[in-house]
């Protein structure tokens, strides 16, 4: 059976601004659940402004709603990132900083840059048009993006390109060995393009008489339809994003598993126990400032401990736990090499095989990156784990 729970229906946030260009008064909705805080003051800029004027009215804290040609904003957007990054370039410092501090100070830069290029603002119509000169068709890729709002809004252009680049990710989907039609991931919900975990997923052993499987936070669902692919009969996938939910669904329906999966809208377990539990959790122990980061980001591993602390009350005798986790927190100084294992073993689980794999994504070589020293060294591993013996 396929259910899609109820509890996934929401309207979005939004506020309305308000702001003159000459005589004449405006107003548009803006989106604070995807955009942040909304902008406070409001200015209408075109062609004609220069990139350094432009650079000084935002870093003063106004933001440029664009009026002119749709491509030259594009320019201009390219020139303030320029100049945000030749502001942020590194100073020699007379010692190398920890990997912790290197990783808060990458991180507040990636903010503040954010901060600053997110000022760029775009007016998008009702029905998703831009009404500018040379502005292309957008609406398909912001309805796959966001629930329209029916109203006028306006939308970073830094944004508005996040949004064109998913769409057209989705459109294509991501190839996963094993798997007989592609992944499609929308906007927000986290994609398998870094993959070199799931073939640990396909490899480890089954425990013996597999009937039913959890698959705690889906995402995307590749998970669920791995193990599916692999003949586990039934698998109940949860997660608490509607968007991941859908696209679990969606993809699931191409891969004609829908008659064997259950997708619930779940914080982390569903009712009842199962033969395996696998759980591919955030793996860095910081706050998201994003949608799409929450994938990736848990302060203080909150979705991972509240995970072990009580999986094992959803484990059928001699089933088994399959934890996914990378070792880049460890390596960036925000967690002890040995807590993962202490906290497995507080848990009452035991580590019965721990199947490890090496980063193949650009980031682990390219020597530029600020955190190539940590990621260099990553490992992602598959922890196979079972209760202790009373």
């Amino acid at each position: 059976m396929n259910t899609l729970d109820s509890r996934l229906s929401g309207s979005p946030a939004a506020v309305e601004l308000a702001w003159n260009e000459g005589e004449d008064a405006h107003r548009a909705l803006w989106r604070a659940d995807l955009h942040g805080a909304a902008p406070k003051r409001i200015q209408a800029a075109d062609d004609t402004i220069k990139a350094d004027e432009a650079y000084r009215l935002i870093s003063q804290g106004t933001a440029l709603l664009w009026r002119g040609d749709f491509h030259n904003a594009r320019q201009l957007l390219k020139a303030l990132a320029t100049r945000v990054e030749r502001r942020q370039k590194r100073k020699p410092q007379e010692t190398e900083p920890a990997p912790a501090e290197r990783f808060h100070q990458h991180r507040l830069q990636l903010s503040q840059r954010a901060q600053i290029l997110n000022r760029l603002l775009i007016p998008l119509q009702a029905d998703l048009a831009i009404p500018l000169r040379r502005a292309p068709d957008v609406s398909q890729a912001c309805a796959a993006a966001f629930t329209p709002l029916g109203d006028a809004e306006l939308i970073p252009l830094r944004a508005l390109q996040g949004y064109i680049g998913a769409w057209e990710w989705q459109k294509k989907g991501v190839e996963v060995a094993g798997l007989a039609e592609r992944i499609h991931v929308p906007h927000g919900v986290y994609s398998p393009i870094r993959g070199e975990y799931l073939p640990l997923l396909m490899q480890a052993p089954l425990p013996a008489h597999t009937q039913l499987a959890f698959d705690i936070g889906t995402g995307s669902g590749v998970l669920t339809a791995l193990l599916l692919q692999r003949g586990v009969p039934r698998v109940v996938a949860t997660d608490i994003n509607p968007r991941a939910l859908q696209a679990a669904q969606e993809n699931l329906a191409r891969l004609h598993y829908t008659d064997r999966v259950e997708l619930l809208a779940r914080d982390l377990f569903p009712e009842g126990k199962a033969d395996l539990i696998v759980c591919n959790p955030p793996w860095l122990p910081a706050k998201p400032t994003s949608q799409i980061e929450q994938a990736v980001y848990d302060p203080g591993h909150r979705m991972l401990q509240g995970f072990l602390a009580k999986v094992t009350a959803h484990l059928q005798p001699g089933g088994e736990v399959w934890l996914l986790m990378s070792d880049l927190a460890e390596h960036l100084g925000l967690r002890e090499p040995e807590w993962l294992r202490q906290t497995i073993h507080a848990a009452g689980l035991t580590v019965i095989e721990k199947r490890d794999t090496q980063p193949v994504h650009g980031k682990a070589q390219n020597t530029d990156d600020p955190l190539y020293a940590a990621r260099s060294k990553e490992t992602t591993s598959l922890w196979r784990l079972a209760p202790l013996a009373p």
